[in-house]
């Protein structure tokens, strides 16, 4: 068995999560004490409302945290990935998994890089949506189109059939048209607070760039996936992390390489389940495992599934 855990990524956020996790493991409570230190982790986690988490400020330390106490877990269990990735915020999570960096360090780093994200754009001027079963080339045919409206671009290439475009507002709804004129199935506009992925954020990620030479980042411990190449090929992690910020996120790519590296059990991590849909699209018919841990239930279906084998 070769397992890969996948982190979760900004939109999976949900009121009071993490708390089962953090009533029934000394291990959980042990990492939201720890965030806590940098952040009231567990006021954002656990009583904040759905609104207020998805400003970024408050979505990126959460999910870390619900993230990594969800991982704690696991090892206490004996359970442990070969290789991981994460979609975004959640390459910080797998990083940190991977011992690049502290668990309070990697908090603090992403208070730091929530606040450059939050800061960057004036609200309602940009969006981001989903084009659901369209061609990559025509995608990119439909972000040129719409260039004389403004910033138009591919923020994420999912799983095949998924693909989300960014931007400036009117480029970006212009752009959502133009799918749906090319044969996109359908187009979903994404409640997400700025135009992140995209050639708008080059300042804040040389920002970003400045405060991440204030931390020692490790080499990973383990194969960690970047968002950036899709591969997990070794390079200076703050050149990595600061073109993330402004860069496609590669994650088809990822699931791909990781198939073809021979994982066979997919394991995410954190609120949600959007990551196991897209390693089932990438997967097809090839015979992998996809499991998923954010609760008490879920983690009990996670051990039994990996242990029974």
């Amino acid at each position: 068995m070769k397992i890969a855990f996948l982190f979760a990524g900004q939109g999976a956020q949900y009121p009071e999560m993490g708390k089962q996790l953090y009533d029934a493991y000394p291990q959980a409570k042990a990492v939201f004490d720890e965030i806590s230190t940098i952040i009231d982790v567990k006021q954002l986690c656990f009583q904040t409302s759905k609104e207020e988490l998805q400003d970024t400020r408050n979505a990126q330390p959460a999910i870390f945290a619900h993230s990594m106490a969800a991982a704690a877990v696991l090892s206490s269990y004996g359970i442990e990935a070969n290789v991981c990735a994460g979609l975004s915020l959640g390459e910080y999570s797998a990083l940190c998994y991977a011992k690049s960096f502290s668990i309070k360090d990697g908090a603090s780093i992403l208070c730091q890089r929530a606040n450059l994200m939050a800061q960057s754009l004036q609200e309602g001027a940009t969006a981001m949506y989903a084009i659901l079963m369209l061609e990559k080339e025509k995608v990119l045919q439909a972000c040129k189109e719409v260039s004389h409206f403004g910033v138009c671009e591919i923020a994420n290439y999912n799983c095949p059939g998924q693909i989300v475009i960014t931007g400036e507002k009117q480029a970006v709804e212009e752009g959502a048209k133009h799918c749906l004129e090319l044969g996109a199935r359908r187009v979903l506009p994404l409640a997400v607070s700025g135009a992140f992925h995209s050639s708008l954020l080059k300042p804040q990620a040389s920002e970003l760039a400045k405060v991440l030479t204030n931390f020692s980042l490790k080499t990973p411990s383990i194969p960690v996936y970047h968002n950036l190449t899709g591969t997990c090929e070794l390079g200076d992690l703050v050149d990595i992390l600061s073109k993330q910020l402004c860069s496609s996120v590669q994650f088809e790519k990822t699931i791909m390489q990781m198939l073809a590296d021979g994982v066979d059990t997919f394991i995410e991590i954190g609120p949600g389940n959007t990551l196991s849909g897209f390693v089932k699209k990438c997967a097809k018919k090839q015979a992998v495992t996809i499991l998923h841990v954010e609760d008490v239930d879920s983690l009990q279906a996670c051990v039994e599934a990996v242990k029974g084998k």
